[in-house]
């Protein structure tokens, strides 16, 4: 059964481990997931990040399915994900501790 729209497919493998509603439970599985793994899911949503806010884009955010629930959520960890690998690259595994410090209670994105 596909959890996501209809032109994401390649997504779907990452979908029971990246699309977490919350920020604080994405900022935990981006700390701890590992290198591979994040870099697998930056690999295959990087491409498709453009065409998913596209297609988030068209409709009102009260007005999304599950489907698009779960892309949104999946876009949101692609967030994450992108700053570890585009910016923290062989460091993040020396910051992820310090995210332990900084507890997440809300974000705009939590609604």
């Amino acid at each position: 059964m596909n959890r996501l729209p209809p032109g994401f497919e390649a997504l779907e493998p990452f979908a029971e481990d990246w699309a977490l509603e919350g920020a604080a439970n994405r900022a935990q599985r981006r700390t701890a997931s590992t290198d591979a793994e994040r870099k697998a899911f930056f690999d295959a949503a990087q491409p498709l990040l453009a065409p998913a806010l596209q297609l988030l884009d068209a409709t009102p955010l009260a007005e999304h399915g599950a489907a698009e629930r779960e892309l949104m959520n999946l876009c949101l960890s692609f967030a994450h994900v992108a700053q570890a690998v585009e910016i923290q690259g062989d460091e993040e595994a020396r910051h992820a501790p310090h995210r332990a410090a900084m507890r997440i209670t809300r974000a705009p994105a939590d609604g």
